[in-house]
């Protein structure tokens, strides 16, 4: 069992999925005490916020906030705009899916800085990954690493020499690699929401459904042999 210093808090960006669960995880098994944050930024799968706060309760993670940015106020993407259909066909390599939402990240990332700077937070655990989604700007390390210098220059603990370090535990992983490590860290897996679409059960067709099944039936080959 992990000895949790009540003084070392992370914020953790909980979307409700499998990565950002895992990501929670693998903060709590490093010894943070857990602040969850969510966002309702108009996606069609709005059903990933009843995922978060399941995953939040499973966790033990007795703070999260849920955030209302509207982002499909002007659309841009699969997730926020009911007249571009989600894509069921796959990841295509060396494009940007139609699914990345243009500024997330960084409206989200920005918005977790200011909750870690108030409650004290010494890091940001954040569940983005550069493999399976390589065609996201805001999933590189690249990325953190300039949001990284940016959260060192716009607050007053960064000033200090304190700015909450931004840590992407999954960013290197294959999907595969994820699912083997949640179901290490006890993740509740079932609880967790990746459809891109809205609806009472997952639709198996959409580009996350796909990764997320066929990882989950790998890693299950792995455990296997």
């Amino acid at each position: 069992m992990v000895n949790v210093d009540i003084t070392k808090k992370a914020v953790i960006l909980l979307s409700g999925g499998l990565d950002s669960a895992t990501a929670a995880a693998q903060a709590i098994a490093d010894g943070y005490e857990a602040i969850a944050l969510s966002f309702r930024y108009g996606q069609r799968h709005e059903r990933e916020l009843l995922a978060a706060r399941q995953v939040a309760a499973a966790l033990n993670i007795s703070e999260h906030f849920i955030v209302d940015v509207n982002l499909a106020q002007w659309g841009g993407s699969a997730l926020t705009d009911e007249n571009i259909a989600v894509p069921t066909e796959g990841v295509k390599s060396g494009e940007i899916p139609i699914t990345y939402v243009p500024g997330r990240n960084t409206v989200f990332i920005a918005i977790a800085l200011s909750l870690a700077e108030s409650k004290g937070a010494e890091a940001i655990y954040l569940g983005i990954n550069a493999v399976d989604y390589s065609g996201y700007p805001d999933c590189r390390p690249d990325y953190l690493e300039a949001f990284q210098k940016l959260a060192a220059l716009s607050s007053r603990v960064g000033v200090e020499g304190n700015a909450p370090k931004l840590v992407a535990p999954l960013v290197m992983d294959s999907k595969t690699d994820i699912v083997l490590r949640a179901r290490r860290l006890g993740v509740p897996i079932d609880l967790t929401w990746s459809c891109y679409q809205g609806g009472e059960i997952p639709c198996g067709v959409c580009d996350s459904c796909r990764i997320r099944d066929k990882a989950i039936l790998e890693a299950d080959e792995l455990k296997v042999t």
